[in-house]
């Protein structure tokens, strides 16, 4: 099992790699150009910026809501390379960047993620491959993920999102399994299963705030259980509802850090209802939430549709009570 994040990859950088530390992350959307679709670096740039200003301790390029199936390799390492150079201009050197590295081989991952580490990326998250969904069986998934850690330069954040890879769902003892890869420190339930959570976390030892463990870390997936994840030992939240409404991610995560659990069991339902209606709205739908209320985000590439003003406005009002409590923050 990984004994601490930061010091696994096989590429002699370790001692230098950001530490990957308990709170809250974004996995941050990638912003285009509303008329060509091209790649927006200044929007990307000014983004991460005031999410870090937020309090987040790590950000995610080239997940799911960056739209990474949207983007070529090219694009892939511009959106890291610009989010880099944006936080350490900004003077948020110590935050590191997890990358979204993910393709249908080994090989290709492995191509992938050299390449984001030339970008500025110090850790990935992979999903399972899914392509030819029909021969993936516990084995080939085990094996892919074997495979790829053991050649990988940077370490490795398991990506368990059935959602997104045609219903896999890696059960508890497939992640603990996997977990013992030395370089593969982490997973991020976005599966909701905070039970699963819970097994893991217990079985590596992950690192909580009051506890550094094995350095594993155990996130959630979704900031509508941000508190939940503390309750069952997680590490972290990697939320995608953090790019919209990241303050109040963190104000429930500290509260309950530091041991004012029902008022952040109190804050936690409004940010979950809040959430619920970014969730239900996708990625042009937090887009347009983000455009709604800081004035930048526009719209997603295609085919994904842009949301008209009706439908904007609604998930304006939707997230209205939980922005009250960002905007005081």
């Amino acid at each position: 099992m990984a004994q601490s994040n930061g010091v696994n990859g096989s590429n002699g950088h370790a001692s230098s790699r950001r530490s990957l530390r308990p709170g809250i992350y974004a996995p941050t959307m990638t912003f285009f150009d509303p008329t060509t679709e091209e790649l927006d670096i200044p929007t990307i740039k000014r983004h991460a910026i005031r999410l870090a200003e937020a309090g987040l301790v790590g950000l995610v390029t080239m997940g799911s809501n960056g739209e990474a199936v949207h983007c070529s390799v090219a694009e892939k390492v511009a959106v890291t390379k610009a989010t880099r150079e944006a936080l350490d201009s900004a003077g948020f050197d110590q935050v590191p960047i997890v990358v979204g590295a993910t393709e249908g081989s080994v090989r290709g991952t492995i191509s992938l993620i050299k390449e984001s580490e030339k970008a500025g990326g110090e850790y990935v998250l992979l999903l399972p491959p899914s392509y030819f969904r029909g021969l993936m069986d516990e084995e080939a998934v085990y094996n892919y993920f074997i495979e790829v850690a053991s050649e990988s330069p940077l370490p490795i954040i398991l990506y368990n999102y059935p959602g997104a890879v045609a219903g896999i769902d890696m059960d508890s003892d497939l992640i603990i399994k996997l977990s013992k890869h030395p370089n593969i420190i982490g997973t991020k339930f976005t599966c909701g299963n905070t039970g699963k959570l819970t097994r893991v976390a217990l079985a590596t030892d992950a690192k909580t705030p009051s506890s550094e463990g094995s350095g594993y870390m155990a996130f959630g997936g979704m900031c509508d259980f941000t508190a939940q994840t503390l309750v069952s030992g997680g590490s972290g939240i990697i939320a995608g509802g953090a790019n919209v409404m990241p303050k109040v991610c963190v104000r429930v995560w500290d509260l309950y850090s530091q041991g004012k659990k029902e008022e952040a069991f109190e804050l936690q339902k409004t940010l979950s209802k809040g959430d619920w209606v970014l969730t239900k709205a996708a990625i042009a739908g937090t887009k347009g939430a983000i455009q709604s209320y800081y004035g930048y985000g526009g719209f997603p590439r295609r085919p994904l549709k842009k949301l008209d003003e009706v439908k904007t406005n609604a998930i304006k009002e939707g997230i209205e009570e939980v922005m009250k409590v960002e905007n005081s923050l």
